[in-house]
């Protein structure tokens, strides 16, 4: 049995000051499309974070409904989307019944029948094939029971073992070890943050503070592969080959522009995962930095050759100088304006920002002038602690915890 394993398309995103990704995303699309069929895929599982937020806009489910359409004629006979925590259980599984009909299979939130996680995918003579456990985000309520009182340790525990029994659970229904035993191999999917990863800034907080990062142990050694969303970066957990993120399909911030962009192709065979391939996802657009010194900047910009790219490139600028802030806005300024936007786009509300030499001694807090910084540029959970300021100390804390706990549901 082939399987593709992505996640963390967002669909939908706005980038800074509003830029949209859209073409980003048909592009990354009908690559899928091409690369299942080319790559024979029988089961592509979606591993979370299809969308971006939980009101996508119509383009975004536009792409989306346009892309499982595409699918039907790939030769790829099942598909499996679990929600993460980006999207909207009730957005995703809204359709489920009828995109069942289309052998799509929606999980978009834990099911009040705890079973129907499990699915079991026929291969191509028309018998059981694969076992998936399509679990997808688990929220706060399916993991653990509010204890008022309780410290952020124990909320820790309580958070990092209900994600263990959960897992625990589904390898322990009958249907699941009965069908191992038979042959099948058995996979699992899962959304969230396994401890000692490496995340990016673009990934929301997934627990209050990120609480209850599992291990490679928390998962029962029946699942042949994990399939995990959430980080952005492609990575094994605790170096396990088996347990792995297969990461976005294109850089949803400037921290991402160095990490390779792939999704990952898996075979079952005999029971067990006999081989994994990463396959390279082609960008349609390049997130650049230009940083250095104004002459240095000027430079890199005046001579960037966007060739091999559909989409204009977006560009961070850092200026390093003596000059003041005004006299580099304005140099600045006649620079991004003799540039060719169709080749490349300076986004200067988020990363334009002065930072002066610093003689020796000189304190660290004179040392960073930002040219411009608007709200795009911070977090939810920034702009609640910048609010944060004007409340006792005392009561910071608490608050702040209650606002994760509020920004996680959303």
């Amino acid at each position: 049995m082939r399987v593709l394993h992505t996640a963390d398309w967002h669909l939908g995103q706005r980038f800074i000051s509003g830029h949209e990704r859209t073409d980003e995303h048909r592009h990354f699309l009908e690559w899928l499309v091409q690369t299942v069929r080319e790559q024979y895929v029988e089961v592509l599982v979606v591993a979370g974070d299809i969308f971006d937020t939980g009101s996508p806009s119509n383009q975004a489910l536009e792409l989306y409904y346009s892309f499982l359409l595409s699918m039907q004629n790939t030769g790829c006979r099942d598909i499996v989307v679990v929600g993460g925590n980006h999207d909207s259980p009730a957005t995703l599984n809204a359709p489920a019944r009828l995109l069942r009909h289309l052998r799509v299979h929606v999980v978009g939130c834990v099911p009040e029948c705890f079973e129907e996680q499990v699915l079991v995918l026929d291969d191509a003579a028309g018998k059981p094939g694969l076992v998936v456990c399509a679990v997808p985000f688990l929220r706060d309520r399916d993991v653990r029971l509010s204890v008022p009182g309780e410290t952020a340790e124990e909320r820790e525990a309580r958070i990092k073992q209900g994600i263990a029994d959960h897992y625990l659970r589904l390898s322990e229904i009958e249907q699941v070890w009965q069908l191992k035993d038979l042959g099948l191999s058995v996979l699992a999917t899962g959304h969230l943050y396994a401890a000692g990863a490496a995340p990016s800034d673009s990934e929301r907080t997934i627990h209050v503070g990120n609480l209850g990062q599992v291990t490679a142990d928390h998962f029962p050694v029946v699942f042949d592969y994990v399939a995990l969303g959430h980080l952005h970066r492609p990575q094994r957990v605790d170096g396990r080959e088996h347990i792995r993120y297969s990461g976005s399909p294109i850089p949803l911030s400037f921290s991402e522009i160095d990490h390779p962009k792939e999704v990952l192709l898996l075979d079952f065979e005999s029971g067990k995962l006999a081989a994994l391939q990463s396959l390279p996802v082609p960008g349609a657009r390049r997130l650049l930095r230009f940083h250095g010194t104004l002459d240095e900047v000027t430079t890199g910009l005046t001579t960037y050759d966007n060739t091999g790219y559909l989409l204009p490139a977006w560009a961070d600028v850092q200026i390093h100088s003596e000059l003041t802030q005004l006299e580099v806005a304005d140099a600045l300024l006649a620079v991004i304006q003799a540039l060719d936007r169709q080749q490349l786009e300076v986004l200067a509300r988020r990363h334009f920002r002065l930072v002066k030499l610093r003689a020796l001694g000189q304190g660290e807090e004179e040392a960073d002038a930002p040219l411009t910084r608007s709200l795009h540029d911070f977090t939810e959970r920034e702009v609640f602690e910048q609010r944060l300021e004007a409340e006792p100390e005392a009561s910071r804390a608490e608050l702040l915890r209650t606002f994760d706990e509020l920004l996680e549901r959303m």
